[in-house]
Parts: structure tokens; C-alpha cells; sequence
């Protein structure tokens, strides 16, 4: 069967979607190692994956008006509402830079979604790492690798798309 290239093309064009879905989860994933390692996610990640959000939206046949405009927006308030979580001390910038560059991919409903789940994931993470914390009698300062509960959270919406066919 020759499949030519104008199939190859058109082929890859309609998987793109789901190969920018992988590359994000791989990002994540990146973003969890970082984080574990040094408790920081470097800037350039980030940025990668806010500025991978415009092919996805792209290949998913968003408009500029309004619907990338909206996601712009849902970005912002993201930021700026985790923004002042770290104002108060309870985030890091790179973890407010995360879910910011993460909610250029959602919808507003998957961004509340999201905010749930890594809420609850970061609860988790938070009790393990100080159980861990007393139970080895440490005195220093308690940090939780926050990004990889925000990476959870973007994992699970990841994988609803492929997992929750009939939903």
C-alpha cells in the first residue's frame, strides 16, 4: 500500500494533537524530576511548555478570537491568583509558572479541575513528607516538592482524553 506523502502528512496532522499531549506529559514528568532533585523547576521548562501550547491549539483548529484569547486569559488568572500564594509563602515561583503554563492547555473547567486535583495530591505529598520529616526528627525547614502535585494533576487530565472514552 502506498501511502504517499500527502497521507503521511495528513496523518501526522491529525495525530498531532495527541503527539503534543505526550510531549506535555513528558514535560511534566521532567517537571517532577527537577523538582524532587533540587526542589526548583527550571524557567526554561516552563516556557517550553507554555509556548507548546500554540501548536496544540493550533492543531486543534482553535480560533485566535476568542477561544486562544480565552486561554491567554485563563492563564492569567491562574498566574496571578497563585501569584499571590507565593506572595504569602505557601508556593514557589516555579510551581506558580507551572500551573500558569499548564492552564494554557485547558479549558476553564479542566483548570478547576486541575486546581482540585493537585489541592489534593499536594495534601497527600504534604502529610507523607512530614510524617518522613518528624519521624527522622529533622529540625530544618519542611519544603514539598509542590510541582509534582501539580504535575499529577496535569497527568490525570492528560490521560482522562484517552482513558474516559465512553464519559
Amino acid at each position: 500500500m502506498n501511502v504517499g506523502l500527502t497521507g503521511i502528512l495528513q496523518w501526522l496532522w491529525a495525530a498531532m494533537p495527541t503527539l503534543l499531549l505526550v510531549v506535555l506529559a513528558a514535560a511534566l514528568l521532567a517537571c517532577c524530576w527537577w523538582d524532587l532533585k533540587t526542589r526548583t523547576i527550571p524557567n526554561w521548562l516552563n516556557l517550553a511548555i507554555a509556548l507548546g501550547a500554540i501548536p496544540f491549539w493550533l492543531s486543534t483548529g482553535l480560533s485566535v478570537w476568542p477561544d486562544m484569547a480565552m486561554q491567554i486569559g485563563i492563564a492569567f488568572v491562574a498566574f496571578w491568583v497563585f501569584a499571590a500564594a507565593f506572595a504569602m509563602g505557601a508556593m514557589g515561583g516555579g510551581d506558580v509558572k507551572l500551573i500558569a503554563a499548564l492552564a494554557l492547555w485547558l479549558p476553564w473547567k479542566a483548570v478547576l479541575v486541575l486546581v482540585f486535583l493537585m489541592s489534593v495530591a499536594g495534601g497527600v505529598l504534604t502529610l507523607g513528607y512530614l510524617i518522613r520529616h518528624k519521624l527522622a526528627k529533622r529540625e530544618d525547614k519542611l519544603e514539598i516538592p509542590y510541582g509534582v502535585a501539580i504535575a499529577f494533576g496535569g497527568l490525570w487530565l492528560i490521560s482522562e482524553r484517552f482513558l474516559n472514552q465512553f464519559g
